[in-house]
């Protein structure tokens, strides 16, 4: 068969590159193919070969379009006379579904053969497989449409043994049936060659699977310990992969599925349209086209939706068996946004360039097989595809992990400088403070002045006190103004007293402020208890058994007893603090570090700074979080409100069994 020309222009760096490729490919498959036989219509078996490669010049092929024909009616010389050689077909595919071909073999054994021969067709794929043995024995009837049990041999290719005679020619007829179009590609091999072409293929696959497996685990543990949504896509991705490779080499129909042939070609159908939605919905996150290309993104989008609808219809009416050119659009504009991603300065987009340009060259040979071409078929090949996803998984795996890594370097960086920042503000505050010192000792300066002066105009007053008479008016009004003076500065002083209560106060409030001034304000267990119970009761008492509005106190501090039904509240009760494992003073001020910080505080910090387990710290941090959510759902609630108001929130510590003991009714 001449080779195809391509039609659309190349450059010569391109024609350069291309024609370099073909050739090492085709040296692969001249040194990995085995010995092939002479070109004729028979195809010669010696004692020395263990296997061969059945080549299109030694088999004929009929179609059957009307899909009645037998065998005997495929044997009467009118009809014999139409067979055509392989290699003189137009092409080497069913270029008709919904037709029968009728394949003869023609096979002689030149001498004794010491072993068996099985013939082995490489499509298992092929809805209806007829083989009719040159002795006149029953036909073995098998094919993708039959559960595998039909298969005298439970293999995931078709495989059949010929009874070869010495010195004898033999004709087998193999009638094929395929709703896509498929090639009829076949091996001779002998028993010996079988047995380790087996152990080879089935060792390889196993550890491919194998690899799918462990990566599949590894990033679903991850996903869940992490929590982050790219991992989780990457997985759903893995997996409709492995389930398009299953499919694709049979083995899911051999030991997942053997008894659904239905499902099987449900599988065969569908899986690489679950991969094309899988694969986008990961790499639109993992290169972040959302944030980075919005409107190519929508472009994206729309056109993978189109090529989801194009197979689906490919796939139930039209069977064109061209489905997969719906594939090279979307795929083609999700690595155009890789390549420009990659331009913007994602690092992570150079892996999956590399990882998918493996995929894409193996998915080229795909193709050519798909189109007929067998020129670049070759077991190196056929199994490119598996190679070159296992280096994609492990790449984009890598890449993965160097992505988040870049996320949390970043993050890193963002609380660096916020630190900085409340550092800073921390400094001013601190400036602040010192410089209401300052006031205050001019204030103490002035005072001391003022006295100073007076004792000095008493001496005076003592010196002259012999024009104290004509000074009488002018003396009172002195002593007037004195006495305002004296009333001025003693309101100056208890307002600056108040205001240094005041500033203290707000660097408690503050974003940043130590333990230790926090326990100024919350020195110990009972301060806390009372505060919180004047929030909780601050519009009165109401007795959550009997609605009663009068009480007495309880046993333990601050808790009050409803006079009436004796039922017993605690201040902690039906709080955001009720059943608190450790101090009540640093579950005040976690409250505050995480409601300050607006939820971003991190449990290992909080850890650190109240001398917790960081499990502890991580548990009680999304319990305040939630309260926070609720909180901010709340109809009253007021962006400029106190952290203290989280700490009523009550719908996130249901009453437990021991509530059961605070709630105990005393007789």
């Amino acid at each position: 068969m001449k080779p195809v020309t391509p039609q659309f222009p190349l450059r010569r760096a391109t024609w350069f590159s291309f024609l370099t490729l073909s050739s090492l490919l085709l040296l692969t498959f001249l040194c990995a193919s085995p010995i092939l036989a002479r070109p004729g219509d028979t195809l010669r078996v010696q004692p020395a070969l263990e296997e061969l490669f059945v080549d299109p010049a030694f088999y004929s092929i009929l179609e059957d379009s009307t899909g009645l024909l037998t065998l005997n009616e495929v044997r009467q010389p009118q009809r014999a006379s139409q067979f055509q050689a392989g290699n003189q077909l137009s092409t080497t595919t069913m270029e008709h579904p919904g037709s029968a071909y009728w394949m003869r073999l023609i096979i002689r054994a030149e001498g004794e053969l010491s072993q068996h021969w099985y013939l082995e067709m490489f499509d298992s794929h092929l809805n209806s497989v007829e083989f009719f043995p040159a002795n006149g024995a029953a036909p073995t009837v098998t094919g993708s449409d039959l559960p595998l049990l039909t298969r005298k041999f439970p293999y995931k290719n078709f495989l059949f043994r010929l009874p070869l005679q010495a010195n004898q020619t033999h004709t087998y007829y193999l009638r094929l049936k395929s709703s896509s179009k498929t090639t009829f590609l076949s091996r001779l091999r002998t028993e010996q060659p079988l047995a380790v072409h087996f152990q080879n293929e089935y060792g390889l696959l196993g550890g491919f699977y194998g690899i799918l497996l462990i990566m599949v685990v590894y990033n679903l543990c991850l996903y869940l310990f992490i929590g982050e949504q790219t991992y989780l896509r990457y997985v759903l991705y893995v997996l409709s992969c492995s389930l398009v490779f299953l499919s694709e080499d049979g083995l899911g129909f051999q030991y997942l599925w053997p008894d659904y042939p239905a499902l099987n070609e449900l599988i065969i159908a569908g899986s690489p349209i679950l991969l094309l939605l899988t694969f986008s919905y990961y790499a639109r996150q993992f290169l972040d086209m959302p944030q980075r290309l919005p409107h190519f993104d929508k472009w994206v989008r729309g056109v993978v939706i189109l090529s989801v609808v194009g197979l689906v219809i490919d796939a139930l009416w039209l069977n064109s068996g061209w489905g997969f050119w719906f594939y090279l659009l979307p795929y083609g504009l999700i690595y155009y946004a890789a390549v420009r991603v990659w331009q913007q300065g994602q690092r992570a987009a150079r892996f999956f360039l590399l990882a998918h340009a493996l995929v894409a060259i193996s998915v080229g040979f795909l193709i050519l097989r798909k189109l007929g071409i067998s020129t670049f078929t070759s077991t190196a090949t056929v199994y490119s595809m598996n190679v070159a996803f296992v280096i994609e998984v492990v790449v984009l795996s890598y890449a993965l992990g160097e992505k988040i890594k870049a996320i949390k370097d970043a993050t890193i960086r963002a609380q660096d400088k916020l630190v900085k920042q409340l550092r800073k503000k921390h400094a001013i505050q601190q400036q602040l403070v010192e410089q209401l010192q300052h006031n205050q000792d001019l204030k103490d300066q002035l005072n001391s002045e003022l006295e100073s002066l007076v004792a000095q105009r008493t001496d005076e007053l003592r010196q002259q006190s012999d024009i104290i008479a004509a000074q009488n008016r002018e003396l009172l009004q002195a002593n007037g103004l004195l006495a305002l003076q004296s009333a001025a500065i003693e309101k100056l002083n208890t307002e600056l007293q108040h205001d240094l209560q005041e500033v203290k106060t707000a660097r408690v409030l503050s974003k940043e402020v130590d333990f230790g001034e926090f326990s100024q304000i919350y020195p110990d267990k009972d301060a806390c208890l009372a505060y919180l119970a004047n929030l909780k009761w601050a519009e009165g008492y109401h007795c959550r058994k009997c609605g009663h509005e009068k009480y007495c106190d309880g046993r333990e501090p601050h808790s009050r007893r409803c006079t009436k039904c004796r039922y017993v509240e605690s201040a902690t009760a039906y709080t955001l603090l009720q059943k608190c494992k450790f101090s009540i003073i640093k579950a005040f001020y976690a409250v505050f570090l995480i409601y300050t910080h607006k939820g971003n505080y991190s449990s290992q910090e909080l850890s650190r700074l109240l001398d917790l387990r960081q499990g502890t710290c991580w548990s009680f941090s999304q319990k305040v979080l939630e309260a926070m959510r609720r909180r901010r759902h709340a109809p009253d609630f007021d962006e400029n409100e106190g952290w203290t108001h989280v700490l009523l929130d009550a719908t996130a510590t249901e009453v437990e069994e021991g509530v059961g003991a605070e709630a105990t009714t005393q007789a």
